[in-house]
């Protein structure tokens, strides 16, 4: 398995959803022998790229990323890009990330598919679960007392928790879905044309 350090200076960029911060700090250049040569990318070696920086922040195989493109490009109304983004904010794993009960989308999944997650207080295993406004997620017990939440909660991976979720520390802490994500909360630098473009033929 490829090291998320090399994945995040082959794509010369910081994902979040990786995990440990740092990874461009010492050689900020792709891996390898080559990597501080400077190379001529084609355009769609470029918008090949920009895809990657979905499929791995967001922890995601290649089909199903696929999938969830040509479900988005099924609703109306808005660019089919900024459905897919806001639609993967809105997963569960992602909300318990964001929300610093976890430091990696990784980390994240491990809590809920181990039964420490409980959405408006029943427990669910699926990492996938689309969020709706008002669902609010706590932790069992022994979820609060996880190193996951407890290392998350002491240094998180992001400075801020966005607009859409919210907190309340008045007992054990929980996080509720104040409103919907919009596509400029992904957390690194994306451009969405790109993506837009590599998936332009996929229906």
């Amino acid at each position: 398995m490829q090291s998320r350090f090399k994945i995040q200076r082959a794509l010369g960029v910081e994902l979040p959803g990786l995990g440990k911060a740092g990874a461009l700090e010492r050689r900020p250049y792709r891996p390898g022998m080559h990597g501080m040569q400077r190379k001529k990318y084609s355009d769609y070696a470029i918008q090949l790229l920009e895809k990657q920086k979905l499929r791995f922040h967001y922890g995601l195989r290649e089909y199903q990323l696929r999938n969830l493109v040509k479900k988005a490009k099924k609703v109306k109304g808005s660019p089919w890009i900024d459905v897919l983004v806001i639609g993967l904010e809105s997963r569960l794993d992602n909300f318990i990330f964001r929300g610093h009960f976890a430091n990696s989308m990784r980390a994240a999944r491990q809590l809920i598919v181990h039964g420490h997650v409980k959405v408006n207080g029943k427990k669910t295993t699926v990492p996938a679960l689309i969020l709706k406004i008002g669902d609010e997620i706590t932790l069992t017990e022994k979820g609060y007392q996880s190193q996951t939440y407890l290392s998350s909660q002491e240094s998180p991976r992001l400075p801020t928790i966005p607009a859409y979720i919210g907190t309340n520390e008045v007992q054990e802490k929980t996080l509720k879905m104040t409103g919907n994500p919009l596509a400029l909360d992904i957390p690194f630098d994306f451009n969405a044309r790109l993506v837009t473009d590599f998936y332009s033929k996929l229906k």
